[in-house]
């Protein structure tokens, strides 16, 4: 379908400044031109000519979940400023298995020693459970072959090996310089290393990935696919992946859609094929593609827990995922403790999730608008008098609550806690007082808790509170060093941190219930070298979140650090303020530890 412009007006007898508009007119944005220079690209249509006539996936519906396979720790590693040190890519990979991934792509190991080591800790660890399999990724290229199998020797998993080589025109021609042929024998021959490699390891299957896909004409594609389930001897017992990235994103989702289904029904071997796609998100439509390329016959989706990776970001598996269960459907992955997800992921990422993002940001419960939350209190009235009535559990009830399309508690969320913040913020702005007087800024999670103690306040007092009465609470309820200052428990009494040639160097001094003690620290930081000193003196505690501002602004400001923690007993938040950022984060952990 093409989608033109009109030459007249849609709607005859429209009222214009200059009076009704005839019903043969002009349309008035006929003649609207912007100053893009939109005349230097291509449509996709254009580029693609897909010699399908009737499809199969309008009128399809999504009734059971892909495979999803997370690229987090290869492809969206890649895409980060700083990518993740073993210890962080632990902690997601064990992430990952918790929420019942059942094929996890681990890395590139010939493209950096750090990924090798990782691939290598599987093989020598009992880290990934045996029914998990493991993916390595690897070009054409047979050195690097040679090197991605040697990673994988000795794991006992099942293990896929994924190959890839771009195939599209503009790559040929500018990348690779090779024409149809020669990229084919080039990608045979890698094929045929893979075979050389790892051919006698019972526990390995193939992969491969005609990058830029949805770019490459359909025909050539399907013949690089064919010629390689071929070569590798795909059987339905051990079915080869075909992957099939939109990996720079070009068109409209229906055409990626198209692309799928021709190739699901001319691919040869079709039913020793597991048909695989990758969608990335350069024009903010990953998510669409993803979900029109199963309804077109893909089985298998590769993509980010949240999007994260090049550009825009890979395909969003949480979104994918929850969008499957608010329409009923099992997605096959646990995201029941989103937050806890989503800490993982910001703590191995280093990037915080968007507050708008669908299922997980901060703000994605919450109703400003006054007719919203009215429209939501009304629609858990209804669910708990429909529960009720039936006899039916609440938990188990049909869910139709207006404005929220999922129940926050599938997810682990409290829907009171977050609408808080919206009548605090509607009454006078807490956050936006502080900021506004003291130049703070706090992060949403806080707000809340803020709030909280601010009502505790007006309830007992009665009386409005302005901006120097929002900071003495902010700094009763998270500052003083116990909640009575005048014996803390804890104490710091000292410290030192600096790199040397041997690594870097931390040392603390504490006082517990009036016992001094030194401890010294030779990896972590000074935070985490003081939350270590205080568990061997047996005050437990966890650092869930840091968030680092300051008071005031110029030279004469102080910094100001929030932190968020779990201890044995409680969970909470804490808060220091010094001169120094490194200061105010002890102190924070200090009153941590204080309360906790």
């Amino acid at each position: 379908m093409t989608i033109t412009a009109s030459t007249t007006t849609p709607f005859p007898g429209i009222r214009t400044p200059d009076g009704p508009v005839p019903a043969h007119a002009p349309h008035w944005n006929q003649q609207r031109h912007s100053a893009m220079p939109s005349h230097r690209y291509r449509d996709a249509y254009s580029r693609v000519d897909i010699p399908l006539t009737e499809r199969a996936w309008p009128s399809a519906k999504l009734t059971e979940a892909p495979l999803w396979v997370p690229v987090d720790l290869r492809d969206g590693n890649q895409a980060l400023a700083e990518p993740m040190d073993p210890a962080r890519k632990r902690r997601f990979f064990e992430l990952m298995v918790a929420m019942g991934y059942t094929e996890i792509e681990v890395g590139y190991p010939s493209a950096s020693q750090t990924d090798y080591n990782f691939v290598r800790l599987i093989a020598d660890s009992d880290i990934a459970p045996e029914h998990v399999t493991i993916v390595v990724f690897t070009p054409a290229r047979r050195d690097l072959i040679e090197r991605t199998v040697q990673s994988i020797r000795g794991i006992r998993n099942p293990v896929v090996i994924h190959m890839y080589t771009a195939t599209a025109p503009t790559w040929r021609d500018t990348v690779l310089g090779k024409d149809r042929n020669a990229l084919t024998e080039l990608i045979l021959s890698g094929g045929r290393d893979v075979l050389d490699f790892a051919g006698d390891l019972p526990n390995v299957r193939f992969e491969f990935s005609p990058e830029v896909f949805n770019l490459t004409e359909p025909d050539y594609a399907l013949d690089v696919c064919d010629a390689m389930t071929t070569l590798w001897d795909a059987a339905p017992d051990r079915p080869v992946i075909l992957n099939l990235p939109a990996t720079v994103e070009i068109a409209t989702p229906n055409v990626y859609a198209d692309q799928i289904e021709y190739m699901h029904r001319n691919l040869a071997r079709r039913d020793s094929v597991i048909l695989s796609v990758h969608p990335h998100n350069d024009r903010g439509t990953g998510i669409a593609c993803a979900e029109l390329a199963v309804l077109a016959g893909a089985q298998r989706v590769e993509g980010c827990i949240f999007g994260n990776g090049e550009r825009t970001g890979n395909v969003d598996i949480a979104t994918l995922a929850l969008n499957l269960h608010a329409q009923g459907v099992d997605p096959m992955i646990d995201f029941s403790d989103i937050d806890e997800i989503r800490r993982t992921v910001e703590h191995a990422n280093r990037i915080e999730i968007h507050p708008r993002h669908p299922y997980v940001g901060d703000l994605v419960h919450t109703a400003f608008s006054g007719t919203h939350q009215d429209a939501i209190k009304k629609g858990f009235a209804e669910h708990r008098e429909r529960a009720a009535a039936t006899g039916v559990a609440e938990s188990a009830l049909e869910w139709r609550v207006p404005y929220l399309p999922v129940d926050p508690a599938d997810l682990g969320r409290s829907y009171d806690a977050v609408i808080r913040v919206n009548s605090q913020s509607g009454k006078g702005g807490i956050a936006y007082l502080l900021e506004a007087t003291y130049g703070i800024e706090l992060p949403r999670r806080f707000q809340i808790e803020l709030a909280r103690r601010v009502q505790a306040h007006t309830d007992e007092h009665g009386t409005e509170v302005d901006a120097a009465a929002l900071w003495g609470i902010f700094g009763r309820e998270f500052l003083a060093s116990s909640p009575d200052s005048s014996s803390p428990r804890v104490a710091l009494t000292g410290h030192e941190s600096g790199d040397s040639a041997a690594g870097s160097h931390t040392r603390v001094d504490i006082t517990v219930d009036g016992v001094a003690s030194r401890h010294e620290a030779h990896a972590d930081g000074p935070v985490a070298a003081l939350v270590a000193a205080l568990g061997e003196r047996g005050v437990a505690l966890e650092v869930l979140g840091l968030h680092q501002t300051s008071v005031g602004s110029g030279a004469g400001s102080e910094a100001l650090t929030l932190i968020e923690y779990r201890s044995a007993r409680s969970s909470g938040w804490a808060a220091g303020t010094s001169p120094s950022v490194l200061g105010a984060s002890l102190a924070a952990v200090v009153r941590a530890a204080n309360v906790a």
